[in-house]
């Protein structure tokens, strides 16, 4: 082998080399090409709800929506067994109404409204600095049936089981409100 050989391989792999660490350049698809980090700063492939209706919120303690929790919950029990899975995003862009920790947040869902549902870490959902997953679920690119700026905290996503985004639903509407369940229950006839 000559040296323009050796140098010639060295620099294809040190492209290769390069080329993962950077990771797939492909854009992602659906929800579940996302990794996000739960309440305790775990990374979580969202691929593990592969298969499953998922209802991703983003949330606030000190909201006049945050009863909502309760309602979540709800959905959580009468549906888990089904295939929901309730998805709590902290946000803190809506007038500071989530300035807690993680450790607080986690904390407040359940000493005060027994979450059991699962808790991520703190999201930005609205400008430049916005949550890769959220700036997915609002874009008019990705999304354009659902896309659009999050109005407030407790905006819902209905996402189907193949990860696609299937329904949106404001503030106003409780968890346990009739447009919420039977959008959910739809899905989960979906098989």
């Amino acid at each position: 082998m000559n040296t323009y050989m050796i140098v010639g391989l060295a620099c294809v792999a040190l492209m290769s080399t390069l080329a993962m660490a950077e990771g797939p350049t492909t854009k992602p698809a659906s929800v579940l090409d996302f990794t996000v980090k739960d309440i305790d700063g775990k990374p979580v492939e969202l691929s593990k709800y592969k298969g499953k209706v998922l209802l991703i919120v983003n949330t606030a303690s000190k909201c006049g929506f945050t009863k909502q929790y309760e309602g979540l919950e709800k959905l959580n029990q009468k549906y888990a067994e089904q295939g929901l899975a309730v998805l709590g995003f902290p946000c803190n862009d809506f007038m500071g109404q989530e300035p807690g920790t993680e450790a607080d947040i986690k904390t407040f869902c359940s000493s005060k409204y027994n979450v059991k549902f699962d808790m991520f870490s703190k999201v930005v959902v609205k400008g430049d600095n916005k949550t890769p997953l959220y700036d997915f679920l609002i874009s008019d690119k990705t999304n354009p049936q659902f896309g659009g700026k999050i109005t407030w905290n407790f905006n819902k996503f209905l996402i189907g089981r193949d990860g696609k985004i299937v329904g949106r639903f404001g503030s106003k509407d409780t968890p346990e409100g009739e447009a919420v369940t039977k959008a959910i229950e739809a899905e989960l006839a979906k098989k």
